[in-house]
């Protein structure tokens, strides 16, 4: 049983689930991404929007599971629209793909959750010879983005609905690197900590939030972009850690969220009402929280955009 009930303004706290936040929120004419839909508060995810009636694409890596989900969520929902589509955030052609492709579908997109990560992991390289950790929680995010960026725009101009961008970001934020950003030393493995990296990757998330809230605002586009942190939650991304990860199952139900509470953060602020207009925010347990004078540096925002995008502009 999660023990923390305290309500926030928002009038939800951190026992609240994301079926709880968005019940009688009818997304109905609504087309989504969720990245990482798979498995853990992605799929969670997947199943509250469509039980809104919003349309889901399911972003995955390994798409025989995404199907399979996709069916287990149909069974109980067989009015939900939720389609499948590979995508692989640690590759930049995988990326590039799953962009054209989607935007060559004529498919509208309201609602982009950035939900898909790793989590303090063994020292490896992505396809593209980046940090792992680096690479997929922000730099693939941030690639997918741009490229969806203007079927966003789109859809918001055209269906004068407010376009959201959600991206999955974490408390881990406030413990990276000394320097923040290893801007010079992304793939030094000498100096590599897996706890360290996870939270350089999560501090990244919530400084590409805020740029591109700025960006988007300073353009006039009716689209909000906001960060968000799930809790400390049971699920596969401790897998690379054996003992905590025996821990966490064991006296987990105690004092760590389940899923459907995980969820309920990026549900919300995916969603609900009074979030509108809302952006360049950090939420936690469904209300506004306070991220660290770091994630909140503009300077480090903007150098990080200029970074990302030297890193994924095609040579």
């Amino acid at each position: 049983m999660w023990i923390f009930s305290w309500k926030g303004p928002s009038g939800f706290s951190a026992s609240s689930t994301a079926e709880k936040v968005t019940q009688g929120i009818n997304g109905t004419g609504l087309t989504a991404i969720v990245t990482g839909a798979s498995s853990g508060i992605g799929e969670e995810t997947t199943r509250i929007l469509a039980l809104r009636g919003v349309h889901v694409v399911m972003a995955v890596r390994n798409v025989d599971a995404g199907r399979n989900v996709r069916e287990t969520i149909l069974k109980n929902n067989p009015s939900g629209k939720i389609d499948v589509m590979e995508l692989d955030l640690s590759s930049m052609t995988s990326v590039r793909k799953f962009a054209a492709d989607y935007n060559s579908s004529g498919l509208p997109l309201n609602l982009l959750i950035n939900n898909a990560g790793v989590m303090a992991c063994p020292f490896m390289l992505s396809q593209d010879n980046i940090e792992l950790q680096f690479a997929t929680n922000h730099l693939g995010h941030f690639l997918l983005t741009n490229l969806l960026l203007d079927t966003i725009k789109k859809t918001a101009r055209e269906c004068k609905t407010e376009g959201r961008i959600v991206i999955l970001s974490s408390d881990a934020h406030r413990y990276p690197y000394r320097e923040g950003i290893r801007f010079d030393k992304i793939n030094d493995e000498s100096g590599y900590g897996s706890w360290t990296a996870y939270g350089q990757s999560k501090l990244a998330n919530v400084l590409h939030a805020n740029e591109l809230a700025r960006r988007l605002k300073e353009e006039g586009e009716d689209i909000t972009v906001n960060s968000v942190h799930p809790g400390v939650i049971i699920t596969n991304l401790l897998r690379h850690h054996g003992f905590v990860h025996g821990i966490a199952n064991a006296v987990g139900k105690y004092f760590l969220k389940n899923v459907q509470q995980g969820a309920a953060t990026q549900c919300y602020v995916g969603l609900h009402p009074q979030v509108k207009a809302i952006s360049g925010e950090y939420f936690m347990d469904s209300n506004i929280a306070k991220s660290t004078s770091l994630a909140n540096d503009a300077e480090l925002a903007k150098k990080l955009w200029e970074f990302s995008l030297s890193l994924t502009t095609p040579k």
